[in-house]
């Protein structure tokens, strides 16, 4: 009886699973490492979505780089970024309602993304659904990025949820590897990679629509060792 009185968790990462935008992402960065004079591919964009952009820099340009040179390429991918994708904002289909019957069965919610805050205003202010959210983790609020756990640990701490039951959804490897690391079951979704890259996740899907608040408190069941 105690254990159903403890606040239940979802945890959401931004790009590829609140909004398709991994798109745009890879045009601003393959445009940047174009002004840069380094090739940009599609191996590279895979590898590296869903880190932190301290951490993506330095792979893309094949060098280490200072904060100065840092902070100004981030500003001007990340400015990129929004002005691409602003006019093709949609909500992934299933979205809305998966949001609703979570929030309907006690689930607090939160976003938990490597994305800085402007992206991230941006991103939910379009598609109407900030207020659906009791906490924001962008990237600048953590000194690690995915695959370190801070991002989902501060989450679920904001929230007043214990890690063993909060459940993250996520598309990025970096992402699942983050969830698991923070002991969080993790639902990943083949937004941005095929299911045979997702296969850390305790479950995998095509589209959201897939999911209702069943299956992620099957999966705080299973890790809690609690009985439907």
């Amino acid at each position: 009886m105690c254990q159903d009185r403890i606040a239940s968790g979802a945890i959401f990462d931004l790009d590829g699973v609140i909004a398709d935008t991994g798109w745009a992402h890879r045009q601003a960065w393959a445009e940047l490492a174009a002004a840069c004079g380094v090739g940009f591919d599609d191996e590279l964009f895979v590898r590296t979505f869903g880190m932190q952009n301290y951490q993506i820099v330095p792979i893309v340009l094949g060098r280490s780089v200072d904060g100065d040179e840092l902070a100004r390429l981030s500003s001007w991918k990340e400015q990129r970024y929004r002005q691409i994708v602003s006019a093709y904002l949609r909500p992934p289909e299933g979205l809305l309602a998966l949001l609703q019957d979570l929030k309907t069965n006690g689930f607090r919610l939160a976003i938990g993304s490597s994305a800085p805050p402007e992206n991230i205003e941006l991103v939910l202010g379009r598609l109407g659904i900030a207020d659906a959210f009791e906490a924001v983790v962008h990237g600048g609020m953590v000194g690690r990025g995915k695959p370190a756990p801070d991002t989902f640990l501060l989450a679920a701490g904001l929230l007043g949820v214990p890690v063993n039951r909060a459940v993250v959804v996520e598309d990025a490897v970096a992402g699942i590897e983050a969830a698991k690391a923070a002991g969080m079951p993790v639902i990943a979704i083949t937004t941005t990679r095929p299911a045979k890259d997702l296969a850390g996740a305790d479950m995998v899907v095509d589209r959201l629509s897939q999911l209702s608040a069943k299956d992620f408190m099957r999966l705080i069941q299973g890790r809690s060792g609690m009985t439907a």
